[in-house]
């Protein structure tokens, strides 16, 4: 539904405010939905059509059922795209929809700035319809459930991707070394060139060299360094059908392009909230809407026991980084200095905040964001800690309040999206054409049922038993395998 002329109105003057304060983005179009559209496309992770799959209907009931009882309200939506797409509820107030627009328009500055969005695909909204176009046309070939227990097999994967692939290059260069092994060549007999096809008969040098291409292929590694991206190998070497080469591939494809969302969720929320912020309190907001606005954005930063409030976390930690730019509070005479009276009055009148907030925008995701600008003073005065859960009393309880443990536990949980790390080391393990994969151990064991379920969409791919070697605290190193009789595991 396309808005009404009093909101395109409204949108053209929040879009000067954006530029006014120093915000590029994309171009942006607005879509008025209800609920129900909104609960679907927020199903649809913001695109209005995908592949069929029963886990977006699942997600669907869901949100709708949330919304029913009054557990959510999705008040915007927008999508990484040029132009930018972006949804209002149609249920909202006016003041609602001048707030959505004002943090749209910082999520649209957002992807288009900072370095981590570079290499996604900005014509997603046409690609994406291009995956559902051609996964239904393999449905129809061979049949829903086939295609759609594939499916199930490549989506239990899809977290194993190397996320710092687009900027890391781990692989050698594929072009020719001095001192590479030279490729094996059959001993032809010396011959006249009338009798040369009698004495090396052309047929039997074929099959010598397919003997010789296929031992220097069993002798060589693969991989030959350990390989994070496991759906890239086996988009290279598993034995897949080309429906199904290409199904995995648009798994893979659309796992990258959602992937710096999932790495930035703090900075991008916190950009947009700082955003509107200053947008609707300096510029937009009228004195009657104040009431509204104040509702709406306080629900919005509010702190819900046991969760990480990104917009939260995001908008206060940029509002210090401001202060503390403006004020001149960093750098080695700042840290330096250890008295706390000092430390709280320190200002050197710089004002170089906005400017170090948006080289902060344009550089850094949240694990950079995190370790590079969450300070003592900050936790302290924001009143950070951790918890755990106490076996003794049955409740979750306050398990430290100092810095570093905060830090490091912040940190760990961002780090590879808090999943665990696990790399392909050999697709010839015990020469069986077996694939043996190894975790990372990083201090948290391996969720075991989970585990258990990705080695089986691994053996669906490879077609041969795959193994993955982890370690637990109370057994050390263990060794999970999948194969046709089901799993299994053992220590080692």
């Amino acid at each position: 539904m396309v808005i009404s002329k009093e909101l395109t109105a409204m949108q053209e003057t929040i879009e000067g405010y954006a530029r006014e304060f120093g915000l590029d983005f994309f171009p942006v179009q607005f879509e008025m939905v209800d609920y129900q559209m909104m609960n679907q496309l927020a199903a649809y992770d913001g695109f209005p059509t995908r592949y069929p799959h029963w886990r977006f209907g699942m997600e669907y009931e869901r949100m709708s059922k949330s919304y029913a009882y009054g557990l959510h309200r999705i008040y915007e939506m927008v999508i990484n795209t040029n132009p930018c797409y972006a949804y209002l509820l149609a249920s909202n107030n006016l003041v609602d929809h001048k707030l959505v627009m004002a943090h749209v328009y910082g999520h649209c500055d957002f992807f288009k700035n900072n370095l981590w969005f570079a290499h996604t695909n900005r014509r997603m909204l046409d690609e994406v319809a291009n995956h559902s176009t051609r996964i239904r046309r393999y449905v129809s070939k061979y049949g829903l459930e086939e295609v759609e227990n594939f499916l199930d097999a490549c989506l239990s994967l899809e977290n194993l991707i190397d996320i710092h692939a687009p900027g890391v290059r781990r692989r050698p260069q594929p072009e020719d070394h001095e001192g590479e092994e030279e490729r094996p060549v059959v001993h032809r007999i010396k011959a006249k060139d009338y009798m040369d096809s009698y004495i090396n008969p052309p047929d039997f040098l074929a099959a010598q060299q397919r003997k010789l291409e296929e031992a220097r292929a069993r002798r060589k590694h693969l991989p030959e360094e350990p390989e994070r991206d496991v759906l890239l190998f086996l988009l290279e070497y598993a034995p897949l059908e080309n429906w199904q080469h290409d199904v995995l591939d648009i798994v893979r494809e659309e796992a990258y392009y959602f992937s710096p969302q999932r790495q930035t969720k703090i900075m991008n929320e916190g950009w947009a909230s700082y955003t509107h912020s200053h947008i609707m309190t300096r510029r937009a907001l009228d004195p009657n809407e104040l009431i509204d606005y104040a509702d709406h954005h306080s629900g919005t930063m509010a702190v819900h026991s046991g969760r990480l409030n990104p917009y939260k976390l995001g908008l206060e930690l940029l509002r210090d980084v401001e202060d503390r730019w403006n004020r001149g509070a960093f750098g080695p005479e700042y840290e330096a200095c250890h008295d706390m009276e000092t430390r709280r009055n320190w200002d050197r009148k710089l004002g170089l905040g906005r400017e170090k907030l948006f080289e902060v925008r344009r550089v850094y995701n949240d694990v950079g964001f995190i370790d590079e600008f969450l300070t003592a003073d900050f936790a302290r005065e924001h009143k950070l800690f951790t918890f755990a859960y106490n076996e003794a009393t049955e409740n979750y309880e306050i398990a430290s309040r100092e810095f570093e443990e905060i830090k490091r536990r912040l940190l760990f949980q961002l780090t590879n999206f808090g999943q665990p790390i696990i790399e392909v080391v050999d697709s010839n393990y015990d020469n069986r054409g077996e694939l043996y994969l190894v975790h990372r151990h990083e201090g948290i064991d391996l969720d075991i049922p989970y585990a258990e379920e990705t080695l089986s969409g691994l053996f669906t791919l490879w077609q041969r038993p795959v193994h993955v070697e982890t370690v637990l605290e109370k057994r050390g190193r263990v060794l999970f395998s999948h194969g046709p009789d089901g799993g299994e595991q053992r220590r080692l």
